[in-house]
């Protein structure tokens, strides 16, 4: 493993299911990826990219059971952006960018050494995964996009302005379990108190006794320069996917990803393989043990299409 990988297992604390592995990245920057399951896998590893103001925490579920095979050992790999979670908060907010996220990328997959790999993309990562099958096609051997396409709806995208980098901070997870679903019960009206508790956990972490977000909220400025009417489409990034399996999941009250531009995207391709979501909307949140066998199918599918 080339020496600007640094790895930390989590031998203080057996109950956790990963490792932990720093990349640095092009301008010197720390990146933390959650590594699950063995590097010594004859499988096709998976790399999870979350959403804009998530972590790879959002995938621990999904890495999980991925890797739960014994008789087929499979590495899942999940990436916390500059400035989420465990990786390094960059003083330029301008570089919390597309562009140097899939830099990002790029050199995580190089300093792994995992390509060919399954990417899983949610919303942002999504977009990411599009990009990189046109930057770097090599790396992709098969992509998920859960709840993202080539089109953008201005709706979703003003909704998700409205709270990146503004929600308030909860005095306890019960509290924010509370302000999540205040903003977001249209999305998820059908969660349990427990999910709701979950999902605070992975927007907040304790720090010196009090709750902050896991991302550095000028994140938020990702969005600002975004003009709602007239938001590029990613047609041809999406084309950049033909060559490799492909599986779009879709939240069945999603307002990121129409229904119409699903509809189009069959058309231009027809071996999709859908799965809609009932109940959830922007985006599904991939813990759901059908929609994970789902998944574990269709990854599956691209370690034969491989060897074909």
């Amino acid at each position: 493993m080339p020496q600007d990988v640094s790895t930390a297992l989590a031998l203080a604390q057996p109950d956790r299911r990963f490792a932990s592995a720093f990349v640095t990245a092009q301008d010197g920057l720390r990146l933390h990826v959650r590594s699950y399951g063995s590097r010594v896998a004859c499988a096709r590893p998976v790399v999870c990219l979350p959403g804009l103001a998530h972590t790879a925490a959002d995938f621990d579920p999904l890495a999980t059971a991925l890797t739960a095979d014994p008789a087929k050992p499979r590495l899942v790999l999940a990436l916390d952006y500059r400035g989420h979670g465990q990786s390094e908060y960059d003083r330029n907010a301008d570089n919390y960018t597309l562009p140097v996220a899939l830099a990002d990328l790029s050199a995580v997959v190089i300093a792994l050494e995992i390509a060919p790999a399954i990417v899983v993309g949610t919303s942002y990562g999504g977009l990411l995964a599009m990009m990189l099958a046109v930057w770097r096609p090599t790396a992709i051997a098969g992509v998920i996009l859960n709840d993202i396409g080539p089109v953008i709806e201005p709706p979703g995208l003003l909704r998700i302005k409205s709270y990146v980098g503004k929600l308030p901070v909860p005095r306890s997870f019960e509290e924010g379990a509370d302000i999540l679903r205040w903003w977001f019960d249209a999305q998820f009206p059908k969660l349990a108190p427990q999910d709701w508790i979950a999902f605070a956990r992975r927007t907040w972490r304790e720090h010196r006794g009090q709750l902050v977000p896991d991302y550095d909220l000028k994140v938020a400025r990702t969005l600002q320069a975004a003009d709602l009417q007239h938001l590029p489409t990613l047609w041809s990034h999406f084309d950049a996917l033909a060559r490799v399996p492909l599986m779009v999941i879709r939240g069945a009250r999603s307002d990121m990803l129409a229904s119409t531009t699903l509809d189009a995207m069959l058309k231009r391709r027809s071996e999709i393989d859908i799965a809609v979501v009932a109940d959830q909307g922007h985006a599904p949140l991939l813990t759901e043990p059908k929609l994970m066998r789902r998944i574990a199918d269709f990854v599956a599918s691209c370690d034969v299409s491989a060897r074909l």
